[in-house]
């Protein structure tokens, strides 16, 4: 059974505010969550696939390994709320561990991508109910009322949580605390920086294509008139920030006119569009527990470069 698709909370007013406001400032930059239109999302599933991207298999192969102990941990009959869904499919090899799950709750900006994987899940799971939620996961928003009974566990795959700054990353495990008791969470550890680097900027361009693509987006929905020739992607690891940056840099000064507004470029300046932290587990504990969360188990691969996190609630 699938339940009619959740709210809406993004517009196209607020997608023009956003660049609006985030190309106004001295360092420009625009928030990581509207890279995501629909071909944006396309071309993020591509990168999962590219060789250089460690992150989405390293972790599948996690999951995958280690669906029953993660399954046990949510409990019988239990109500999984995933943030940031996309396109779900480590999901379900989790749900299909599970045992009588009652409801999935998929949350994602991108209604498109989320409406193929609820789609797609409700037709694996036929006794599965399944409530997709349009939402922007980093702000507040309501669940539905009248939730069925049982344990209620989230689940954060992909490393999404290093694209919160420390404020954010606090605010959303605040949030995740008021909607469940326990969590499943994918982080992404501390290595060398060359293969941290090499996973965002990949040989085959498919990074820049994404990243570059928010422009073409700027273009057709706000009118805008960026020269897509003249503007690079470029990754740089933030050594204050434990973060790989990616931007997009102009290669020469110019004016550039959206949504009926002037905004001057010069040559080498640039828009930040995303940035993904990388953790210790120590650190993340203490993140954690700062949110109300106590790490209770972790899953890792052989080399050490990703985990997956169970989180009980304590307070």
């Amino acid at each position: 059974m699938t339940l009619e698709l959740g709210f809406q909370t993004r517009s196209d007013e607020a997608f023009r505010a956003a660049v609006v406001s985030g190309l106004s400032r001295k360092q420009k930059s625009i928030p990581c969550c509207w890279l995501y239109d629909a071909r944006g999302s396309d071309l993020f599933n591509a990168i999962t696939r590219v060789e250089d991207y460690y992150p989405t298999r390293t972790e599948t192969e996690i999951v995958s390994q280690n669906a029953q102990d993660m399954a046990n941990f949510c409990g019988e009959g239990a109500v999984l709320l995933e943030y940031g869904a996309g396109s779900g499919i480590k999901t379900e090899i989790l749900i299909d561990a599970l045992r009588a799950p009652r409801l999935y709750l998929p949350i994602d900006i991108a209604a498109d991508e989320l409406a193929q994987t609820t789609s797609r899940i409700a037709k694996r799971f036929p006794r599965l109910d399944v409530f997709p939620i349009v939402a922007d996961f980093t702000r507040d928003f309501d669940l539905p009322p009248a939730l069925p009974l049982g344990p209620r566990t989230a689940f954060f795959p992909g490393s999404t949580i290093g694209n919160l700054n420390l404020r954010e990353a606090i605010a959303f495990l605040s949030r995740m605390h008021r909607h469940v008791g326990a969590a499943i969470i994918g982080v992404d550890l501390k290595k060398d920086v060359r293969t941290l680097l090499s996973a965002y900027d990949d040989s085959a361009g498919v990074t820049a294509a994404f990243n570059l693509n928010l422009l073409a987006r700027i273009n057709r929905e706000l009118d805008g008139a960026f020269p897509l020739d003249r503007f690079i992607h470029e990754a740089r690891w933030n050594q204050t920030e434990s973060a790989v940056e990616m931007h997009l840099v102009s290669l020469d000064s110019r004016v550039v006119t959206l949504a009926g507004r002037d905004f001057t470029f010069f040559s080498g300046e640039s828009i930040h569009t995303e940035s993904s932290r990388k953790y210790d587990l120590v650190t993340f504990g203490s993140l954690a527990e700062t949110a109300g969360w106590r790490v209770s188990q972790s899953w890792r691969d052989r080399a050490g470069q990703f985990a997956v996190l169970s989180l009980d609630a304590v307070s």
